[in-house]
């Protein structure tokens, strides 16, 4: 009798807690809603039941019915950007309230390790400068982020547990330090609350985050359970969908203003142009999915690493990769990390540095998205070459009217017709032509009298010391495709 009455109650319960409103995890407490726009709000409720969201800040109601599975979404008019703490009430006839909100730029941490891995580092991968961050974080109040749990699931899930936490010098430790380092600089511009949405997974691969439809259409990877798992018996961190379903698509009903992605190291060794366009594609499906446009979509190139042969370029290639992406992606833009490694870091796969990293995206957002175009945020490029006798000299895009310096410039190499690339000597050099005088770098090797191609930091690990007026790293590059 006594487990019956048991049995009873906890009955009871569960229809009390299915008759009220239910939040999924990401809409509560301290939470930073996209300023100035048509925000999406959403849960569950009693099928049928009609569930009205009243905002402080305007004291507007909307409302919507809960469909057959008991799903529903309104969208509400948010204010501009503030400190001010706002409400949300959420009631289908019990009411719940939301409170500690903040209007302000909400922006998605995607990718792998090196984006999931928190200002206090991993066991035996320090980020650079912690104590500083942590007393600098009182200053950075109104920054905010929510993690979603890691997760694999076989079907794209519809919450994770989770919690938004407000940045102090108690809580920044367990931030992104990448998307940290992001939220601090846009902070300082824009003095307004800036959120983090992170959802990221370390060793995930470009197809971790691929839909079922887009893996099937566009690819060769399994997209049934057994397969999965088999596939090329790699790590569960390998696999395909499972991420995306379980870590990523909780948060695309969330209004975003755009995505930050560091990515790459798992898809080293792919084949030629495969991830460049599978990154396109798990844009352009991201993009869909939120259904907030062509949101901007600011990505990191890998870092130098060793990878098993500083002198292989497996590494480079991927980078190559990236940078071809960033090509083809509308309204994307790329962080070079050249020099964000130290000479010690060969081997270390998560480098110290992430400030830098963390820096140059906010450099991005805030000239391409916000509008402060004062502000350098391309990295310079190869535009061009001519070859004079045993000199190549070359042109650079972005370089914004200067080069970091003029001499002792490291991480060319020269090749000639026999393919074997020689450390070359880079110089400043002003060029006469077309009435003007043109500024570019020539190169040259006592051991190449006839050069074809040359390289630039084209290696595992190459370190090199080229960068423009505002101090970002030449892309490495090369003008050969041996």
């Amino acid at each position: 009798m006594k487990k019956i009455l048991t049995i009873l109650a906890l009955s009871a319960l569960t229809l009390s807690a299915q008759a009220k409103v239910r939040l999924p995890h990401l809409i509560g407490d301290n939470m930073v809603l996209q300023q100035q726009t048509e925000a999406r709000l959403w849960g569950w409720a009693k099928p049928g039941k009609t569930v009205k969201v009243t905002t402080s800040w305007n004291q507007e109601t909307v409302s919507a019915r809960a469909d057959k599975n008991g799903e529903w979404l309104v969208k509400v008019s948010t204010p501009k950007a503030s400190y001010e703490p706002l409400s949300i009430t959420f009631d289908d006839g019990e009411p719940l309230t939301i409170n500690n909100v903040v209007a302000g730029e909400v922006w998605v941490c995607a990718g792998q390790s090196n984006m999931e891995m928190p200002v206090k580092g991993f066991w035996m991968c320090p980020v650079k400068d912690y104590n500083q961050v942590v007393i600098d974080a009182a200053n950075h109040q109104g920054v905010r982020s929510v993690k979603i749990p890691s997760v694999m699931a076989a079907k794209p899930l519809n919450d994770a547990p989770c919690e938004w936490r407000e940045c102090n010098p108690g809580t920044v430790g367990d931030f992104s330090a990448t998307g940290y380092f992001f939220a601090r600089t846009m902070h300082q511009a824009l003095n307004i609350p800036i959120g983090l949405i992170e959802a990221n997974k370390g060793g995930t691969r470009v197809e971790s985050w691929l839909t079922k439809e887009n893996l099937e259409k566009y690819t060769k990877e399994p997209t049934d359970s057994m397969g999965i798992v088999n596939f090329k018996k790699n790590w569960d961190y390998h696999r395909a969908m499972l991420w995306g379903n379980g870590t990523f698509n909780p948060i695309l009903n969330y209004t975003v203003k755009g995505i930050l992605f560091y990515q790459g190291c798992s898809n080293v060794g792919d084949p030629k142009d495969q991830y460049s366009q599978r990154l396109k594609l798990l844009v352009e499906q991201w993009r869909s999915q939120f259904k907030l446009g062509e949101i901007p979509f600011y990505f990191v190139q890998i870092a130098p690493f060793i990878s098993g042969d500083p002198n292989g370029t497996w590494n480079a290639e991927l980078q190559e990769e990236q940078f071809k992406a960033s090509k083809i992606i509308p309204n994307s833009g790329l962080v070079c990390t050249n020099d964000c490694v130290y000479p010690y870091e060969g081997t270390q796969i998560h480098p110290a540095q992430k400030q830098k990293v963390g820096e140059r995206l906010a450099f991005l957002a805030l000239n391409k998205t916000y509008g402060m175009s004062s502000i350098i945020c391309m990295s310079p490029s190869f535009k061009d070459m001519q070859i004079k006798n045993d000199t190549v000299m070359i042109h650079l895009n972005d370089e914004c009217g200067a080069i970091s310096r003029f001499m002792d410039i490291q991480g060319f190499e020269v090749a000639g017709a026999d393919k074997v690339f020689y450390p070359a000597q880079a110089d400043h050099f002003w060029q006469p032509g077309g009435g003007y005088w043109d500024e570019c770098i020539t190169i040259k090797s006592p051991k190449v009298k006839q050069p074809v191609a040359i390289r630039y930091c084209f290696r595992n690990w190459q370190l090199g010391n080229m960068a423009n007026a505002g101090g970002l790293p030449l892309f490495p590059f090369r003008t050969d495709n041996w």
